[in-house]
């Protein structure tokens, strides 16, 4: 039997479960939490945990949900973004940190 990935929004109410409660935004040398300023460098966060979602009839309807904390700044949240032929553009530094 084939696993069946729950919906992005279950996925997403999972994670708010377990205090992901802010929203980054990814940037092509960091993050950006939408709540106020501040940029965090790929120093400042971990992946937790990730989740590739592809879509059903186009390859290029894919998305991947990164679980991403900063002891450093005590936060915890979600950033969704696109992958493959839509992906951002990012820095190597990004790159690296994002396949970890």
């Amino acid at each position: 039997m084939q696993n069946v990935m729950p919906p992005l929004s279950e996925i997403l109410n999972r994670l708010k479960a377990k205090g992901y409660t802010e929203d980054f935004n990814l940037k092509a040398d960091g993050i950006d939490r939408s709540q106020g300023d501040q940029r965090l460098s790929p120093a400042d966060f971990n992946i937790d945990e990730y989740f590739r979602f592809e879509g059903s009839s186009d390859p290029g309807d894919g998305a991947i949900v990164y679980a991403i904390s900063s002891e450093k700044y005590g936060i915890k949240g979600v950033m969704v973004n696109a992958y493959g032929v839509y992906a951002d553009p990012l820095t190597d530094e990004m790159l690296e940190k994002l396949r970890a």
